[in-house]
């Protein structure tokens, strides 16, 4: 790829250096910024300090030529500016304090003392084949170390990421087409897309079609308006406008249409033809180029044609009307397809805005500062607040905290993190201060390893989208073939006037054959069809869930927000003997109204629903991994788990009801006082209500259903047990659940996955189908091709009905495309006239193309009333 590079590329001797008599800053000869002054000419870094000069000039001559006058003033190690003794911004290394004119300045030097102390040579060290860039100059950039012919800094070498992040175009149908440069696919004609996506991301393709289309609409209405008009009621509309003139009119509104709004597709369809790879483009721009091409040389040269097919008005009749809503619809269904497409981006995007844009580094001497995250390196110690992001993978090495995690294992308890506990980028930190050491950053994170997943797996599209490409490859051709047959056969065979009946039997064959049903019976089913399952809570993103859903034969499900509620709850309350239920709850409530843990969220809750008040505890403590303790009205309680009553003083010994729960899928939480335990909480993460139905009802239709959670093996098997599922896969993590997926389909199953968290993105894109939890994140959202608004599983058998209904309209519609075409272009090419003397005219050959369109979309709005 061609770089664009500053002139300073060029091996030349370098220009003269001047000191900026304001700032202090050295400065090249060949700076735009100078001033004349008592015949001699001064250079400056910037336009403010030429102005500053011009204004009081002696005041800076002056301290140039009297040194003294600032005996205290120091040099900015990083730009060379003149800095002031009273400057805040400074920094000691090595026993010597240096001074700053800027906190940016004083940051790098921090980050890189050596650098700025001992700067490179630029003739005789550094890379001479890397590139270097300027700090203050982006636009320069420079082959080997030099200095900035503008500023006369220092040139910093280029970071590295700007290579890897470089975009590719691919083209969504076809990946293995790619280009350094935006375009078209040479075999399907699509617009290509960029391999990676960017936080922020513009679509000027929508925009570009969005924009033809609103101009193509506008013109179209009034020209099919008079166009049908002056075919239903003549003598009205040819008394105010004469037919003649009509003509011009009609010519006037659809030249723009055909010419403007549908280059494009004459584009596409001339590199169709140049690279042999035949798609609809080139059937959109035959069907128009010669409908439009045919109606101008029938206005213009009336006298070309016999006076047969003449109308009642004179007038050989024209299809300007067909050219132009052709070009309309068409771009109709552009403008739907790309909205579709912008959206496959939307989960990397999500994922890329979890981690933050930079992170706090420690230094060596203690200090902190703000560094991007591109700069951080293996090793690096960074600080994390509360409330902050994890900016990469790593260790915790000081501090103790609450990490939410729910992106990594999708549990919504957050893990308690201390000395030695790994931490993911992109996870959270709740309440307290952390001090880590990065293990992975770049590229090498958890978090961009789960990019790259849901990236690649998104990259291929619904193979029935293609089907009107894949037949067009062998149906253009032989419409050609038709209409150049059916032209010599009347030049050689036909009645006087021979080339008359020719052309009229050609253009009459490639307009029946014109693309618009075709292209209209996939995008119409799928746009009706994923209309009414939204009515149903259904909502489709793509046509490939259509297509598959109904033959799906192995549905994997995660755990935890898809089988279950996804928050713990609890379960139920057990006293014990002589011990009083609410009161077992108020005192539990109390003592977690001091805490922070989603367990005791949970028992709060629980507290607040049967309106009980929380007791009023004391001298509140927190043992981590156990639980917690206080004082109530003189009496001491703890609540916690069985290590948390051994520290009390009491055993929990083998307990038949606390193994029950732990079989229910519970976390058992005990209360006890001085004396005795008092009773035991179990907290569970609820079963849907409707899950076993449906689980049921897709095992008898032949389905499999797999469960897979990255929860404990324990707890996974309590909750498959309830909902008769024999096949489970626990404690694993997304990249493991993405292998799960592809393990099953490599074996020939078509595989459905159904989940709600971060965590499930990845696996959600490598299945066949994804279907997220509309209660879940938005990530897994975007990541499936089906959600379910409501999270109710009984979506799923919605989703499978409105598959088979939607896969049938959308064959019906095929048939009727090309039953017409198939019957409408013998018919044009006159295989009836030796026998029945019927000749199908250009008009007739509109109308039966215009009706088989109209019986593409009638039919697909049957969908509306489908019973899901």
């Amino acid at each position: 790829m061609t770089e664009t590079t500053h002139s300073c590329c060029s091996k030349q001797q370098k220009p003269a250096s001047h000191l900026d008599p304001v700032c202090g800053m050295t400065v090249k000869d060949s700076s735009e910024h100078r001033h004349e002054h008592l015949g001699e000419s001064y250079y400056f870094c910037c336009a403010g300090c030429m102005n500053k000069f011009a204004a009081a000039p002696e005041q800076f001559l002056q301290a140039k030529e009297n040194p003294t006058a600032d005996t205290d003033a120091h040099i900015d190690p990083v730009c060379g500016m003149t800095v002031k003794p009273d400057s805040t911004h400074r920094h000691s290394y090595q026993g010597k304090e240096f001074l700053f004119c800027c906190a940016g300045c004083m940051n790098k030097f921090a980050a890189d003392a050596q650098k700025y102390l001992n700067p490179v040579a630029a003739d005789d060290q550094g890379d001479p084949d890397a590139w270097y860039i300027c700090p203050m100059c982006p636009e320069v950039r420079h082959l080997g170390p030099s200095s900035c012919p503008s500023c006369g800094m220092a040139l910093e070498a280029e970071d590295p990421v700007r290579e890897v992040t470089r975009t590719e175009f691919i083209c969504p149908m076809h990946p293995d087409v790619s280009s350094e440069e935006p375009g078209d696919c040479p075999i399907c004609g699509m617009a290509l897309e960029p391999r990676t996506v960017e936080i922020e991301e513009d679509n000027p393709e929508l925009d570009d079609m969005n924009r033809r289309f609103k101009f193509s609409l506008m013109l179209s209405i009034p020209l099919f308006v008079l166009a049908m008009g002056a075919d239903m009621l003549p003598d009205l509309v040819h008394g105010l406008i004469p037919a003649k003139p009509l003509q011009y009119l009609q010519f006037l509104l659809a030249t723009p249409v055909v010419l403007w709004a549908g280059w494009p597709f004459f584009l596409r369809g001339r590199d169709s033809l140049i690279s042999r790879n035949f798609n609809m483009f080139t059937l959109i721009a035959l069907g128009v180029g010669v409908a439009w091409t045919y109606s101008t040389v029938a206005m213009l040269l009336p006298g070309l044609f016999p006076p047969e097919i003449l109308m009642q008005s004179g007038v050989v009749p024209v299809y300007f009307e067909a050219s132009a809503v052709i070009i309309s619809l068409v771009l109709l269904g552009q403008v739907m397809e790309l909205r579709a497409r912008s959206q496959t981006g939307a989960a990397i995007r999500l994922l890329l805005g979890l981690t933050p844009a930079t992170a706090r580094r420690v230094e060596s001497d203690g200090q902190e500062i703000d560094v991007l995250l591109a700069k951080l390196q293996v090793g690096d110690r960074l600080r994390i607040r509360p409330g902050e992001k994890i900016p990469v993978d790593g260790v915790v090495v000081e501090g103790e905290s609450h990490i939410d995690e729910s992106m990594i294992t999708g549990e919504p308890v957050a893990m308690k993190k201390r000395t030695g506990d790994k931490l993911s980028a992109g996870t959270v930190n709740s309440n307290g201060s952390l001090l880590m050491q990065a293990e992975r950053v770049g590229g090498d994170t958890l978090l961009a390893h789960i990019v790259r997943m849901v990236s690649e797996a998104q990259r291929s599209r619904a193979p029935i989208q293609r089907m009107a490409d894949q037949v067009a490859a062998w149906f253009v051709p032989t419409v050609v073939i038709a209409a150049l047959l059916s032209f010599f056969a009347w030049l050689i065979f036909g009645p006087e006037p021979q080339l008359a009946y020719a052309l009229l039997s050609a253009v009459a064959v490639l307009i029946i054959a014109c693309p618009c049903a075709l292209g209209l019976a996939t995008p119409m089913s799928i746009m009706v069809g994923t209309g009414r399952g939204a009515t149903a809570g259904v909502l489709i993103r793509d046509a490939e869930a259509l297509e598959i859903m109904d033959s799906i034969d192995t549905l994997v499900v995660d755990k935890t927000g898809t089988l279950t509620e996804g928050k713990p709850s609890v379960h139920s309350v057990l006293p014990g003997d002589g011990q009083d239920k609410n009161q077992l709850l108020a005192l539990a409530a109390g003592l977690e109204r001091h805490s922070e843990h989603p367990l005791g969220a949970a028992i709060i809750a629980a507290a607040e629903k049967e309106k009980l008040s929380p007791s009023v505890m004391e001298n509140f403590k927190s043992h981590t991994g156990k639980g917690i303790e206080g004082e109530y009205q003189g009496q001491h309680y703890w609540l916690g788990n069985e290590a948390m009553m051994q520290q009390a003083g009491h055993a929990t010994g083998a307990n038949s009801d606390a193994e029950a729960l732990r079989k229910q899928a519970c976390t058992v939480i005990y209360l006890c006082d001085e004396k005795q335990i008092l009773g035991m909480i179990g907290i569970a993460d609820q079963i849907k209500p409707t899950t076993a139905d449906v689980i049921r009802e897709l095992q008898e239709d032949g389905v499999r259903v797999v469960m897979l959670t990255g929860d404990n093996r324990a707890t996974g098997m309590a909750v498959a047990e309830q909902l008769g599922l024999s096949e489970i896969h626990a404690d694993v993590l997304p990249d493991q659940k993405a292998q799960v997926i592809k393990d099953l389909q490599a074996t020939g199953l078509r595989v459905a996955m159904a989940g709600d968290g971060i965590n499930d993105a990845p696996a959600l894109a490598q299945a066949h189908v994804g279907i997220a939890m509309g209660t879940g994140t938005d990530i897994a959202m975007e990541s499936a091709g089906i959600t379910l608004v409501k999270g109710d599983l009984r979506g799923i058998l919605r989703a499978r009905r409105l598959s088979r209904a939607t896969l049938k309209n959308i064959r019906q519609n095929l048939f009727f495309a090309f039953i017409y075409n198939s019957l409408g272009v013998p018919v044009a090419a006159g295989v009836l006239y030796p026998v029945f003397g019927i000749l199908l005219s250009p008009m007739l050959a509109a109308v039966a193309m215009s009706f088989s369109s109209v019986s593409v979309i009638t039919n697909a709005l049957r969908l509306r009333g489908s019973r899901l």
